[in-house]
């Protein structure tokens, strides 16, 4: 019995991590596209940084904003409209980024970094200890990419989460 209960992890996991690939590559440029700056530049992020930006963000930011929501304000997700909004706004990686590193209240005003995981509070949180520059990049582009797949849904957790 436990060996076949075993087989049945092995393969579920199998399937997971062959499906969270396929899911990265079946994805057109035009989706992984995303916004880098305030400048409208936009970047195209690969397979790759897709797939790690969806594991890094659900492994050090997923506890508290799954499905892009903010259990701590379900008022307020990661929506684009809520990004955009904010001052400065977040609604591009370069900006995300830069939340990552020293977050700032919504209106842009005060530090957060005590209350909220950030680089510059990693002495608080330690999933952040380990995050470089390329994962951050990562979870601004998964942050940003989310919308274009999951519509209305990603930031909606009042009504669908």
């Amino acid at each position: 019995m436990l060996k076949r209960f075993g087989f049945i992890i092995t393969a579920t996991l199998c399937a997971t991590l062959f499906s969270s690939s396929a899911y990265a590559l079946d994805l057109d440029e035009n989706t992984r596209s995303v916004p880098l700056d305030q400048s409208g530049t936009t970047v195209v992020l690969t397979p790759e940084q897709v797939k790690r930006g969806k594991r890094l963000f659900n492994a050090s930011c997923g506890s508290c904003h799954v499905g892009g929501l903010t259990k701590t304000n379900p008022n307020l997700g990661l929506e684009p409209d809520a990004l955009s909004l904010a001052t400065p706004p977040r609604d591009n990686i370069n900006a995300l980024i830069d939340y990552l590193k020293d977050p700032k209240s919504y209106d842009g005003l005060e530090s957060i970094a005590e209350v909220h995981p950030s680089i510059k509070s990693a002495d608080i949180f330690p999933k952040m200890r380990s995050l470089n520059d390329e994962d951050l990049f990562a979870i601004g582009g998964h942050i940003l990419l989310q919308p274009k797949l999951s519509a209305e849904k990603w930031g909606g957790g009042k009504i669908y989460y």
